[in-house]
C-alpha cells in the first residue's frame, strides 16, 4: 500500500508543537520561565536554522518530563491539547489527509518532537503510524535521556528506512509533505515529494526542482 508521509508542525499544524510545548510548562510554573524560555527559543531558531543539537534539545525537553507521574504528564498533555494544539488545526491538513485515506493510502507522520508530544496529536488526526522523536522510559517514568535515532534531518530517513524493513513494506509511490528545509533528505527520497508553506530555503529548492507547493493555511 502507498505511503503517505506528513511532517507535522508548521504542516499539518500551523505552529511548532515542540514550541508550544516549553511555553507551556513555563506558564504552569513547572520550569524557571525566563531561563528555560530563553533556552527554548534559542533550541527552535537552531532548528529553523537547520544547526539543532538533537540530542541536547530533547535532553532539555525530557528533563521536567522526568520530574512528573504519568498521571501528572497526561493529565498536563489534555490541558495542553485544549489550550494551545486544537486551536492550530488546520482544516486544509484534515482534508488532505482524507484524501489519502479515501486512495487507501497508508497515513504516517514522522516529526522531530518527541513522542510525548505528539502521540495524542496524531490520535486526534486519526493517523496510524507516528515515528517521533523517543525519550528513555525506566519504571513507568521519563529518565531525562533520548533513546535512539532522533527523527532529525537524516534521522527520518533512518527511522523510516528501519520502519519499513520491519513491516515488510516499499517506499515505492510515496508522499512526503513538509514545510521545512530540514526534511530535504526524506524529500528527496519519496516519489511524491510536496512542500506545504515551506521556509524560505525549502521554497526556493521546490521552485528550483519542480517540486508542488501547496498551502494548507485556513
Amino acid at each position: 500500500m502507498t505511503l503517505a508521509i506528513f511532517d507535522l508542525d508548521h504542516t499539518l499544524i500551523c505552529e511548532d508543537s515542540d514550541n508550544m510545548w516549553g511555553e507551556f510548562v513555563c506558564a504552569q510554573g513547572l520550569v524557571d520561565a525566563d531561563q528555560y524560555g530563553k533556552k527554548n527559543e534559542q533550541f527552535y531558531q537552531d532548528y529553523k536554522d537547520g544547526s539543532l543539537d538533537a540530542h541536547a534539545y530533547l535532553r532539555f525537553v525530557a528533563e521536567p518530563l522526568s520530574r512528573l507521574s504519568e498521571h501528572e504528564l497526561a493529565t498536563l498533555h489534555q490541558q495542553f491539547m485544549v489550550e494551545r494544539v486544537l486551536p492550530v488545526m488546520q482544516e486544509k491538513a484534515q482534508a488532505l489527509l482524507q484524501q489519502h485515506r479515501d486512495q487507501n493510502h497508508t497515513l504516517m507522520i514522522i516529526t522531530a518532537t518527541n513522542h510525548f508530544i505528539t502521540q495524542p496529536i496524531a490520535e486526534y488526526l486519526k493517523v496510524d503510524y507516528l515515528l517521533a522523536a523517543e525519550l528513555e522510559i525506566k519504571g513507568g517514568r521519563y529518565t531525562g535521556e533520548p533513546f535512539g535515532v532522533p527523527t532529525f534531518k537524516e534521522g527520518k530517513v533512518i527511522r523510516l528506512q528501519q520502519w519499513l524493513e520491519e513491516n515488510k513494506r516499499s517506499i515505492d509511490g510515496a508522499y512526503f509533505y513538509s514545510d521545512s528545509h530540514n526534511d530535504l533528505p526524506l524529500l528527496k527520497l519519496v516519489e511524491h515529494p510536496v512542500a506545504v508553506d515551506p521556509d524560505g530555503t525549502l521554497r526556493q529548492y521546490a521552485i528550483e526542482h519542480d517540486m508542488p507547493i501547496i498551502s494548507l493555511r485556513d
